[in-house]
């Protein structure tokens, strides 16, 4: 089985990488009530530290940019403490970890937060929400004020620096699947005539303002950044990806961060070299998979790789498979995701109970 490279050591801004594969941040809503990561929390990732590099499931940089219920956060110290037992965890099991800092815009409801959601302009999500009463009709965001974007940048500072004394090697900047940040860039969710919208580069400012803002405050290689160019989730809509993304990444390979992350990547795309040939830095790339298996996985992989991508980021492989880097080694079968309900029910079953290559072989 040709592994591409996949498992070879590499470098990341500081970061010395044992093998070339990512696990990539996941919604899982383990955290307690208050965004609080706990011990199950600690159990997961630890038993994954295997992976090159851990970038951690999206974290809240304040209380507003809650999305869905039991979501971690990471603006106070109950969070940064809760966060300190997981990387203590997987530095224990010998492990590297980046924590992804979300802020939800106009994905949350104020059943979630208590707040009422903010966005580029007063957008709503089409969709229903989950809030601990059930799905429920999404509430038109108040559009953020001149103040309120400078405080949200503020915001995010305080969160990176937060990470970085829970533990965390480096911060995501999630520019990715609908939310704050990639509001921002499409038209359809940024109406705005001021120096936030119209313009491609005004819609690109503020997600170019708080990278800049966040790696002045922690160092730029302690930085990486997720887009997700023509991404549809959550309601999402872009008809002018091939010149705003380019745009964009000359605008952040000013800034320097350690790497960017895209999201599906598909490396049959022009815009997929374009971005490639732009940016100067190390290129994480996430494929999108047919299914769960080993070939599935080295095929992809092996076809971003191929392209230009330096560090390759799976999720559902990792979430199945606490082992993945032994099994992909070894050449052996991946276990299968689990019930999609169980990803997001806040218990062990389907979290931290998928079988080791060793445990399945003795069944």
């Amino acid at each position: 089985m040709e592994l591409h490279g996949l498992l070879e050591p590499a470098r990341l801004g500081g970061l010395a990488l044992p093998n070339r594969l990512v696990m990539a941040p996941m919604t899982r809503n383990r955290a307690d009530a208050e965004g609080v990561p706990g011990e199950l929390m600690a159990t997961y990732y630890a038993q994954r530290a295997a992976a090159g590099l851990i970038i951690a499931e999206a974290a809240t940089p304040n209380a507003v940019g809650q999305t869905y219920p039991n979501i971690p956060a990471i603006h106070a110290p109950a969070h940064v403490a809760g966060w300190r037992r997981v990387t203590d965890a997987v530095h224990d099991a010998g492990g590297r970890m980046f924590l992804q800092l979300q802020h939800g815009g106009r994905v949350g409801h104020p059943d979630n937060s208590g707040l009422h959601p903010v966005a580029p302009s007063p957008v709503p999500l089409p969709d229903t929400i989950h809030t601990p009463l059930g799905p429920q009709p999404a509430v038109v965001p108040r559009q953020m004020t001149a103040a309120v974007i400078r405080s949200t940048i503020t915001d995010f500072v305080t969160a990176a620096r937060n990470a970085v004394a829970a533990g965390f090697a480096g911060v995501e900047v999630h520019s990715a699947n609908g939310y704050l940040l990639h509001q921002f860039l499409s038209r359809d969710t940024n109406r705005r005539t001021d120096e936030y919208g119209g313009s491609i580069a005004a819609r690109i400012r503020f997600m170019v303002e708080v990278t800049r803002a966040v790696a002045a405050a922690i160092g730029p290689r302690r930085v990486g950044v997720r887009i997700s160019p023509g991404v549809t989730a959550n309601g999402m809509y872009e008809d002018d990806i091939d010149d705003l993304y380019p745009a964009l990444v000359q605008a952040l390979a000013e800034i320097s961060p350690a790497y960017l992350h895209i999201v599906y990547a598909d490396p049959g795309s022009a815009l997929f070299h374009t971005i490639r040939r732009t940016w100067p830095g190390t290129l994480i790339a996430n494929p999108k998979l047919p299914d769960v298996t080993t070939g599935d996985v080295t095929r992809e992989a092996g076809r971003l790789v191929a392209a230009g991508a330096d560090l390759v980021a799976l999720g559902r492989p990792f979430l199945a498979n606490p082992d993945l880097i032994d099994r992909l080694r070894a050449g052996a079968p991946l276990n299968p995701v689990k019930d999609q309900h169980l990803m997001y029910t806040g218990a062990a079953t389907g979290y931290t109970d998928y079988p080791t290559l060793e445990f399945a072989s003795r069944r």
